[in-house]
């Protein structure tokens, strides 16, 4: 039996999909100091994958894409833990 046909009933249930690029501490005062057009240093590069949690879990990995005037996701890599 294929893993759809054994949660398939679960299908209609919603989900909150998060896409992260990364995360960062900021005191209060780094954060009231801030203007607009400044740039807040971040551990990923550019170009790196983003991760996609869902249901509070990292469920995958993927990279943005622009398709006309949308951006997405697009899926690189699941996180399967064996």
């Amino acid at each position: 039996m294929k893993t759809i046909d054994e949660i398939g009933h679960f299908s209609d249930v919603p989900l909150d999909v998060l896409v992260e690029l990364d995360r960062k501490v900021m005191t209060v005062r780094d954060i009231l100091a801030l203007d607009k057009g400044n740039v807040i240093k971040m551990n990923r590069s550019a170009g790196e994958n983003l991760d996609l949690i869902v249901g509070g879990a990292l469920l995958a990995f993927g990279e943005i894409v622009i398709i006309e005037s949308s951006m997405g996701v697009r899926i690189t890599d699941f996180n399967i833990e064996e």
